[in-house]
């Protein structure tokens, strides 16, 4: 990890500090995407048969899980591991269902009624990575909110390894939140079968899941196309800061960094602290734990670009981190809480010494669908109402309409909006004719 002072770098270094590694649209990453979206909307299955087999190394006999593969998949599953995924699913269940939106009727006047009515998007697509390692939590994380607002119908896609099967932990996941269907798809191919349809993937209104730059890219690219689809957020590799005093256990905070670096080699995590002493500490710390992990060496091309930033107060240290914008952020200080109220864009936070960020990946209840790339500064991560449409309702009755239709008028009429105004004075009129 590179160590840094905040403090000694001038404003250009400081962006270099807090630069992210696979943040730039590269041309050739954008073109790639490109090609592949093309073909997928001109070859449809075709082109994903034959860009499985090329990226996945993998040729498939049926694109969709049948009903048989789900079976298969739930019977040969432990039953410690379905029943942590049952659990996970349950706290999931209970913190997205008290955090939902709700309907909203109100008289904002007399005779004057103003709703918020909520709607299920109908077609929703939902992306689970399964490359370096699978990951079933993400199916929790997208198919309980989407079962909780209603949405009619929910397609999962994800890679299929190379012996044509989804990973059973994910197919299990997903029938435990109701998804609908699954495909064995991955990567930018997979978005654009959700995204524009082929003969056997259903086009969706909108997409969901985090993914490598190939799948967010792609996300960014259908959501830009009037007819593609929109999407969740930008989505994209792993990140965590950590904030931490002098009293901070090294060995915690070490973990907590190797639990996102372990994701993949383009991510990123970074630690303040104004502790000289605990800086050292995590450092060694780090690399101890790092070259006793299965997947160490995805973790040290990820700590290769990751920082250790020494600040000069626990208030620059948020300081920074708002700056940054992080998908996690870690408060391994005494109180936590202190600090909170000055939080302004963190995708997630962690409270204490006893919070590793991991609770929140899988069981916690919250949801671990985040914004990256420092978009944690105007986007939330998943929720319910990342499933749903808002509709507005209004309903004005005669007295309503005398008491707010000058209000109407004279705005109308200072935008020199003609019609407007008359819309308004034509049934004030017919009131006033009938009194």
């Amino acid at each position: 990890m590179n160590r840094l002072d905040w403090n000694t770098l001038d404003t250009q270094g400081q962006r270099t500090a807090l630069s992210r590694p696979a943040q730039s649209r590269a041309e050739s990453l954008r073109a790639g995407v490109e090609q592949i979206v093309a073909r997928v909307r001109a070859d449809g299955d075709a082109a994903l048969r034959e860009l499985t087999t090329k990226f996945d190394r993998c040729v498939l006999q049926a694109i969709e899980v049948s009903e048989a593969e789900w079976s298969q998949a739930e019977a040969r599953l432990s039953p410690e591991l379905k029943a942590a995924i049952d659990e996970a699913a349950a706290r999931i269940d209970a913190f997205h269902r008290a955090a939902a939106p709700q309907p909203v009727a109100l008289d904002t006047a007399g005779g004057v009624r103003v709703e918020r009515m909520l709607r299920p998007i109908q077609r929703v697509g939902l992306y689970v990575p399964a490359g370096s390692a699978p990951l079933p939590s993400t199916a929790l994380m997208l198919g309980v909110p989407a079962r909780i607002a209603g949405c009619a119908q929910v397609v999962l896609c994800s890679p299929a390894r190379p012996d044509g099967r989804c990973d059973d932990a994910v197919l299990y996941a997903a029938r435990v939140t109701g998804v609908h269907r699954v495909f064995k798809l991955g990567g930018a191919q997979a978005v654009a079968a959700m995204a524009y349809g082929t003969e056997s993937v259903p086009k969706c209104d909108k997409l969901f899941g985090p993914g490598n730059a190939w799948v967010t890219e792609a996300k960014l690219q259908v959501s830009a196309d009037p007819e593609g689809a929109a999407i969740d957020m930008p989505a994209g590799p792993s990140e965590v800061l950590v904030i931490a005093d002098e009293d901070a256990n090294p060995a915690f905070v070490a973990a907590d960094l190797l639990s996102q670096a372990e994701h993949g080699p383009d991510s990123q995590v970074i630690l303040l602290s104004p502790s000289a002493a605990l800086l050292d500490a995590v450092e060694a710390e780090v690399a101890e734990q790092c070259a006793a992990l299965p997947r160490a060496d995805i973790a040290q091309k990820a700590l290769s670009q990751s920082r250790l930033i020494a600040v000069s107060s626990l208030a620059q240290a948020v300081e920074v981190s708002n700056r940054y914008a992080p998908e996690h952020l870690i408060l391994q200080v005494g109180d936590p809480r202190a600090l909170l109220d000055d939080i302004e864009s963190a995708g997630s936070v962690f409270l204490g010494a006893w919070t590793p960020e991991s609770v929140g990946d899988y069981c916690s209840g919250s949801n671990h669908v985040l914004p990256t790339y420092g978009y944690a500064r105007s986007y939330s991560g998943v929720s319910v109402a990342s499933f749903q449409k808002q509709i507005t309702v209004q309903e004005v009755s005669p007295d309503g309409l005398r008491a707010i239709g000058p209000c109407t008028a004279t705005l109308a009429g200072a935008e020199q909006l003609e019609a407007h105004r008359r819309a308004v004075t034509l049934r004030l009129a017919v009131l006033e004719d009938a009194a």
